[in-house]
């Protein structure tokens, strides 16, 4: 399914969340969406990400809750399963297309050169995560991708924190960034959701 353009313009920031705790989900779901970050990436990195993203997309109104890091078909079945609204890729397989053409999940595939971005352009996926974008070419890769491919955007994520992400934000081919610096694992541990939801609130305004 294409990736709804509402979920990258819901926010110029989409937070890649690692989650430990799943009791921690809704509490912090409902902070972020409280200072205007709507769009959350939960990453499949840990045990609880899936009851996290169950707990979010029962009882947290106004949150759009996807999936991160889905590498196989079974993660998207699992995503979708949990009531996941969209699902993230570093990268893309052959399997993956394949189990995405029958998954009614939007997902958002990884690309990191113009030959990843055109592969899966020519699959259909205008809407595509860069990635690791710090260490891929950062801005001036972004910049130089967006003449020979104006109709993809991303959504550049890895080595983006609040002081460089209005930069890319102000490129013409990136729709929003992700990035994990407004969910740090030591507020979350600390349950500290006031601050969290400042910083989302913060991220919210970064918008060019």
């Amino acid at each position: 399914m294409k990736f709804p353009e509402s979920v990258l313009h819901a926010a110029p920031v989409i937070p890649v969340v690692v989650i430990e705790d799943a009791g921690t989900a809704v509490a912090l779901a409902r902070a972020l969406v409280a200072g205007g970050v709507p769009a959350i990436e939960i990453t499949l990195r840990t045990r609880a990400a899936l009851d996290a993203v169950r707990a979010i997309a029962s009882e947290v109104e106004g949150a759009i809750v996807g999936v991160g890091t889905v590498r196989t078909p079974q993660d998207l079945d699992a995503a979708e399963k949990a009531g996941a609204r969209f699902a993230v890729s570093p990268g893309s397989t052959p399997t993956l297309l394949a189990a995405v053409r029958e998954s009614a999940l939007p997902w958002l595939p990884g690309a990191a050169t113009a030959s990843e971005a055109m592969l899966l352009a020519e699959h259909g996926f205008r809407y595509q995560k860069f990635f690791p974008a710090a260490s891929a070419g950062g801005i001036a890769a972004l910049r130089s991708l967006h003449g020979p491919l104006p109709e993809v955007r991303f959504c550049a994520t890895g080595g983006i924190d609040a002081g460089n992400a209005r930069e890319y934000l102000s490129s013409p081919n990136v729709a929003c960034v992700g990035g994990s610096w407004l969910t740090p694992p030591g507020l979350i541990a600390a349950r500290d959701w006031a601050a969290i939801e400042r910083l989302a609130h913060a991220a919210a305004q970064l918008r060019v």
